[in-house]
């Protein structure tokens, strides 16, 4: 019997049901943030009365549920859940949708099949909120690829404003697009995402600046640089009554760092620039790559990494690198984030930041490189329009 693939995200939504109402609320809670979710909800209005570290999609829909749920923690948490579980969905059909833009048909089953897996058993999908900010990255990707700029820029927006990473995914656009048709798409995400903090800012400027220079303060964590610092904690912050001190927002937190982040971006951005002069214009599938590179580029300078990012990678590797080797790649990735945390971590064993850190960032130079190596593989000669 064949299985269709495109009926993934229904038996999705059926075993994350199945397996949501079969676990005890503690076990659905395990070593994720949504104890934290609620607690900040429960604070009041963010950026007004309170400041928040996130961009303020989610704590607005956070807070939303909060008083949806009348306040109730157990409600809270199935409703967060049952959203992300949708999210995920949403996002599981459109990496069917990139897939079968890049490879035609049914594209790489094999591919579907343990992106569907990944996405159903891995927790940080219901622990954290970064199917959100997954769901309008892929949005944005499948837009750009189908010609569609402006609407993939508001996708993007949409990103933006829950998590700062989909904007990554304009390099895609640039690597793309006609210059034109690229500044259209960049517009759309540049010019909402500025709106709404302009927004933020003229009704509460004291917690708006908070909130957005919260992480400018956050020092550095679970990377080569905290190792560096000699900053062996995670990236979160302190009491929750701070939160309703401006001030507090910006207080550094760990070890300054020994190398500086500007100098370090410097670096990294003249890197993704002379490969962006150096490369010839592909289609989908180099665009793909491309975006790929990005992000390794970008997760190697940053100063922090979450373990929960692995899942705006997964999608990218098991679209751009060969079955197999994608499979290899992303099964690897997703054992060392899980061997972090919560293996690791959440039994205070930090020395093991000594193993993984520095297993990751290896994981990534290769990573960089297979992208690269696909972009040369996808785009032979300049002359190539589509892949």
């Amino acid at each position: 019997m064949k299985l269709h693939t495109r009926h993934l995200p229904f038996y999705f939504l059926f075993a994350r049901l199945l397996f949501t109402a079969a676990l005890p609320l503690e076990g659905l809670r395990g070593y994720g943030d949504l104890q934290h979710f609620f607690n900040l909800a429960a604070l009041g209005w963010p950026y007004f009365d309170f400041w928040v570290e996130f961009p303020p999609l989610f704590p607005f829909f956070s807070r939303l549920l909060y008083l949806l749920a009348g306040g109730q923690q157990h409600v809270y948490d199935y409703l967060l859940v049952i959203s992300l579980s949708l999210a995920q969905a949403g996002g599981l059909a459109l990496f069917l949708r990139l897939d079968g833009l890049l490879y035609g048909g049914e594209g790489r089953p094999g591919s579907r099949l343990l992106y569907f897996l990944l996405t159903l058993c891995l927790a940080y999908g219901w622990w954290y909120f970064d199917p959100l900010p997954v769901l309008f990255m892929l949005l944005g990707l499948c837009w750009l690829f189908e010609g569609r700029d402006v609407p993939a820029g508001l996708a993007l927006a949409a990103g933006a404003l829950t998590k700062l990473f989909p904007l990554l995914a304009l390099s895609a656009a640039w690597y793309r697009l006609p210059p034109r048709r690229a500044l259209r798409a960049t517009a759309a995400a540049l010019g909402v995402t500025a709106l709404v903090y302009a927004l933020l800012y003229a009704a509460s400027p004291e917690m708006t600046l908070a909130s957005l220079g919260s992480q400018a303060g956050k020092g550095s964590w679970e990377t080569v640089w905290a190792l560096l610092d000699g900053n062996l904690g995670t990236g979160n912050f302190g009491p929750l009554a701070e939160r309703f001190d401006p001030a507090a927002a910006l207080q550094p937190q760990g070890n300054p760092p020994v190398v500086p982040p500007w100098l370090t971006l410097i670096l990294a951005g003249l890197l993704g620039l002379g490969l962006y002069l150096r490369l010839p214009r592909g289609g989908p599938r180099s665009a793909a790559a491309f975006l790929g590179m990005a992000w390794c580029i970008f997760l190697l300078w940053s100063p922090g990494w979450s373990p929960q990012w692995v899942l705006y990678l997964l999608p990218l590797i098991m679209l751009v690198l060969p079955e197999k080797l994608g499979s290899l790649m992303a099964v690897t990735f997703v054992l060392v984030n899980l061997l972090e945390w919560p293996l690791l971590l959440s039994r205070s064993l930090n020395w093991g930041l000594w193993l993984t850190v520095p297993l990751r960032s290896l994981l990534l130079v290769l990573l960089a490189a297979l992208f690269w190596d696909s972009l040369r593989r996808f785009t032979p000669h300049p002359s190539v329009e589509a892949d």
